[in-house]
């Protein structure tokens, strides 16, 4: 028999495992020291950098909208709010800041995110307050495109009309029904979160102060809106559904902003106002890049202007940088023709009486400032002015052929080619911007009815038959017969100078066009002489 082997395995197998095992545990150990200091680094980053992206107790749970992380805003409480908000919302050491733009044109837009700074505690934006460049209105689309809508730019019925291939922008398809949306929401969100965390306060009855009033409400940012007491019930309920804390104060505009502007100084808000800065300015620009974008081969784009000019130059910039031979056009009013004085004086001009305030809304403003108004004065082609017949039946030809209820503002391009002022654009494919829907039911109901009058579509005769019923069936004979609809009709016996046992009648009727009005008129005088026809 043969003696057994050894039952330990040889020393060489026994070194080479102990090997292996010491190389494994050195590479664990380097291996968890490396993410020790990982870990330490990650945590200094962190640390400098949380304050500058929010406080975590604000962000926690909050939206996440155009890029930027949602606060929670503090808690607004109305009882605080009481006495015209008399007593102070925030305690300690509080800032103002102020919206008022000093001009300083000759620079360009650099960030449009560092709007604010952050070091001083009264601030002025003047040197925010530059030329934007196209690139300023490139980075505000992409910005504030899941914040606004991309409204359609439609070929319309009344093209047939004019004898012009007219695109209607639709903008009163907003939420807010206003093209201010878009300046807005690039202003709001490229305010420091700091002062978003504060919130923002605005004295307005207009599309502005709508606007505002919605998208801060969506970014979770206090807003606080001052109105007169003569403000539309309507939009002061409209304004509180956005999400706005509404304040009703003074019986003029001027009472809010100035109690606006001593809210925002006691309580730390920032006082926002219709200013031309650059930001504004881009926001309202990418309206422009829309249009281009949705029309090829325009040959011109028509926009309201008046002293609120923003929508025109802004866009303008964009327009005729993508396209030099497009050409731009304002409209304003023959009332007030704000833009036109200032572009002539080469500044801003001096305050205007307007009266008729309610009806044109936004577009009877001042002049905004030099940096619209440089920006008009280099890149619009022409600015032309249209009365206020033309507008109202602007806004019933927007009803009758696109369904479309709009104000002033969002007719008054259109009012240029009903009044024939810019016979150069026959056969030419051109936009129109329809801006702003926000219009009031009684105003509406006022405007249309004027304006069918204007086209002799509503008319109104007196005249003088006997007192029987016979005459009054002949009479209403001549209206069927002659298709033309009754709206109205009244007699008076007591205060009239004929005969006892005679009556006159008014009638109120409706006619298709100026042709079929005229045929009613010498119908009824060729049977009645004395007919009295009412002229508007």
């Amino acid at each position: 028999m043969t003696s057994p082997g050894p039952l330990l395995p040889p020393y060489s197998v026994i070194v080479g495992v102990l090997l292996r095992l010491a190389v494994y545990l050195v590479t664990v150990l380097y291996s968890y020291a490396e993410q020790l200091f990982l870990k330490k680094d990650d945590s200094k980053v962190k640390k400098r950098d949380a304050p500058a992206l929010c406080d975590l107790r604000l962000c926690k749970d909050g939206p996440i909208r155009n890029g930027h992380i949602g606060q929670r805003p503090p808690p607004i409480n109305p009882e605080r709010l009481k006495d015209f908000v008399e007593e102070d919302y925030l305690n300690g050491d509080v800032k103002t800041w102020e919206m008022k733009i000093v001009s300083r044109n000759e620079e360009l837009l650099g960030d449009a995110l560092s709007l604010v700074p952050q070091s001083s505690s009264r601030i002025s934006l003047s040197s925010h307050n530059k030329l934007i460049r196209f690139e300023d209105i490139s980075a505000a689309a992409f910005k504030i495109q899941s914040g606004v809508q991309k409204t359609p730019c439609m070929y319309s019925r009344l093209s047939k009309l004019y004898g012009v291939d007219i695109y209607l922008k639709k903008e009163f398809l907003q939420y807010t029904g206003s093209v201010k949306e878009r300046g807005v929401l690039y202003l709001l969100t490229s305010l420091p979160q700091d002062q978003q965390r504060k919130g923002v306060i605005v004295a307005s009855d207009g599309n502005f102060s709508m606007a505002v009033a919605y998208h801060a409400s969506e970014l979770r940012i206090p807003v606080f809106v001052i109105m007169s007491t003569s403000t539309s019930p309507a939009r002061v309920k409209t304004c509180r559904e956005y999400g706005a804390m509404v304040i009703s104060y003074g019986t003029t505009a001027k009472d809010s902003q100035m109690h606006a502007r001593r809210l925002a100084q006691e309580n730390g808000y920032l006082y926002l106002e219709e200013e031309d800065s650059a930001v504004y300015l881009s926001g309202l620009g990418t309206m422009g890049l829309e249009m281009y974008e949705q029309v090829p081969k325009l040959d011109a784009v028509i926009f309201p202007a008046g002293g609120h000019c923003g929508l025109l130059a802004g866009s303008a910039a964009a327009l005729k940088h993508l396209n030099p031979r497009i050409s731009v056009i304002g409209v304003e009013s023959e009332s007030f023709p704000v833009l036109q004085q200032s572009l002539k004086a080469g500044h801003p001009a001096e305050d205007q009486a307007c009266n008729n305030h309610h009806f044109y809304g936004d577009v009877s403003g001042l002049c905004f400032g030099s940096n619209s108004l440089q920006l008009t004065g280099k890149l619009v082609d022409k600015v032309v002015a249209v009365s206020e017949e033309d507008v109202l039946i602007s806004m019933l030809r927007l009803l009758e052929y696109e369904r479309a209820t709009v104000d002033a503002e969002g007719a008054i391009g259109l009012a240029a080619l009903v009044a024939g002022k810019l016979p150069e654009l026959k056969g030419k494919r051109v936009a129109i911007a329809i801006c702003s829907g926000n219009v009031d039911l009684h105003l509406l109901q006022r405007c249309i009815a004027r304006a069918l009058t204007l086209e002799s579509r509503v008319c109104r005769f007196s005249l003088v038959i006997s007192d029987s019923p016979a005459d009054v069936s002949k009479l209403l004979e001549v209206l069927a017969r002659e298709e033309a609809r009754v709206l109205d009709i009244r007699q008076e016996r007591t205060f009239v100078t004929s005969e006892l046992f005679t009556v006159e009648v008014t009638c109120t009727v409706e006619t298709r066009d100026k042709i079929h009005t005229a045929q009613l008129r010498n119908a009824l005088l060729e049977r009645y002489p004395t007919a009295a026809w009412t002229e508007r």
